[in-house]
């Protein structure tokens, strides 16, 4: 059964998902940091992306299992709304005179913005399969 409709969506599991996923990214840098895997400041490393990567296929998987549906547009989904969250920061950032912002690369952040999606589309395809294979059929 094909489900990719936008009408299958569930906005309130992609925040979700997205939120999962930001909290097991940070909590992977924030132990990669302790033990000394991460040591400079930039985050722009090859143990960041792992961790994007291992937090955004989580979250993902758990939105995936949860909906059943619609799995890349989830994926998809929690990847754009990075974006808009990313906007926010930058409106309140400006605010308050923040212009911490202005450092972070196009071409780095639009990378970090495709492997979110990716990872996230994998993950909740991924457990998607495992939700509807949970499921007993009548």
């Amino acid at each position: 059964m094909h489900t990719e409709h936008l009408q299958n969506v569930r906005p309130s599991w992609v925040v979700f998902g997205w939120f999962v996923s930001v909290a097991v990214t940070s909590l992977l840098l924030l132990a990669m940091s302790a033990v000394g895997m991460i040591s400079d400041q930039s985050g722009t490393g090859a143990w960041s992306v792992v961790a994007i990567l291992i937090g955004f296929t989580l979250g993902g998987y758990l939105t995936g299992a949860r909906t059943g549906t619609a799995p890349i547009l989830h994926g998809v989904a929690m990847g754009l709304f990075s974006v808009v969250v990313w906007l926010v920061a930058n409106l309140v950032g400006e605010l308050f005179d923040a212009s911490t912002w202005d450092t972070i690369n196009p071409a780095l952040y639009a990378g970090g913005l495709l492997v979110q999606i990716i990872a996230a589309a994998v993950g909740a395809h991924i457990g998607s399969r495992a939700g509807r294979a949970a499921v007993p059929r009548p």
